[in-house]
C-alpha cells in the first residue's frame, strides 16, 4: 500500500498494519484493535496512508470506478476527456461573495472550487486527511484537472486540535507533493487555488520537520510539468 498510487479501504472491513494487535501487546504491552491500529478512518485520518474511506464493498468499487474516470490507463496515454455540457465562458455571481475582503475571514474552499469546475463537480481525495490542504480531481471544458487548494476555514486535526486556515503544516506539505507527483506522472494539468499565509512556525512544527516537508513540496511544484 505504500507504493500504490490510490488506496481505497472499507470501513469496518479493511486493515493495514506492519503487525497486528496480538503481536504489538506481546512486544510493547500496548492494548489496541485492529480498527484503531490500521482501520479505514485510522489511515484516510491520521496517518494519510488511503484516500478514500468507503462504506461498504459496493461504494469502494463505485468510488474506484469514479476515480478511473479521471485519470489515463497508463502513462502513455491522455486522462480520459468527458462531454460537457457547461459551457466555457459561463460566469458565476456567487464567486463574488465568498472571499470577503477582511483576510481574516474564514471561507470554505470547496464553495469556490465547485462553482469554478464543469458541472460543479469536485471529486476528493484524501478528504479526512491534512485538511488544511485540499486536493482532488475535477474538469474544466471537459478535461481532467488535478485541484490544489487552500483551506481557509479552521479545521480539526487527527488529534481533535483546531488548527489555522491556509496554513500550511507538515501533513499538509506532505499531502500536496504526493498528489502533484501524482498527476505529473498522469498528465493531469494542475490548477491552484491559492490563499495562503505560509508554512505554520513554533518548535512543535520545526520539530515535525517543516522545513523538510515544505521543501519538498516546492520542488514538487517547481518540477511540474503539468
Amino acid at each position: 500500500p505504500a507504493i500504490t498510487d490510490f488506496n481505497v479501504m472499507v470501513k469496518d472491513t479493511s486493515y493495514m498494519f506492519i503487525t497486528g494487535p496480538d503481536v504489538i501487546k506481546t512486544v510493547t504491552h500496548e492494548d489496541v484493535t485492529k480498527d484503531e491500529l490500521g482501520g479505514a478512518m485510522t489511515h484516510n485520518s491520521k496517518s494519510g496512508v488511503a484516500h478514500f474511506a468507503a462504506d461498504d464493498d459496493e461504494h469502494c468499487l463505485r468510488l474506484t470506478r469514479e476515480l478511473l474516470s479521471f485519470i489515463p490507463s497508463n502513462n502513455m496515454d491522455d486522462p480520459p476527456y468527458v462531454e460537457t455540457n457547461d459551457t466555457s465562458d459561463r460566469a458565476d455571481e456567487k464567486l463574488n461573495g465568498i472571499v470577503l475582503e477582511n483576510s481574516n475571514q474564514p471561507y470554505d474552499i470547496r464553495e469556490i472550487i465547485n462553482n469554478v469546475v464543469d458541472e460543479g463537480y469536485f471529486f476528493e481525495t484524501q478528504e479526512h486527511f491534512a485538511q488544511n490542504i485540499v486536493v482532488g480531481f475535477a474538469r474544466l471544458g471537459g478535461q481532467s484537472v488535478g485541484i490544489v487548494a487552500n483551506q481557509r476555514k479552521l479545521v480539526k486535526t487527527k488529534k481533535g486540535e483546531m488548527q489555522f486556515g491556509g496554513v500550511i503544516y507538515n501533513d499538509s506539505a506532505d499531502k500536496a507533493t504526493r498528489f502533484i507527483a501524482n498527476c505529473n506522472q498522469k498528465k493531469i494539468p494542475l490548477v491552484f487555488l491559492q490563499d495562503v499565509t505560509g508554512f505554520m512556525v513554533g518548535s512543535k512544527s520545526e520539530h515535525g520537520g517543516i522545513i523538510k516537508d515544505g521543501a519538498k513540496m516546492v520542488n514538487a511544484v517547481s518540477n511540474s510539468v503539468v
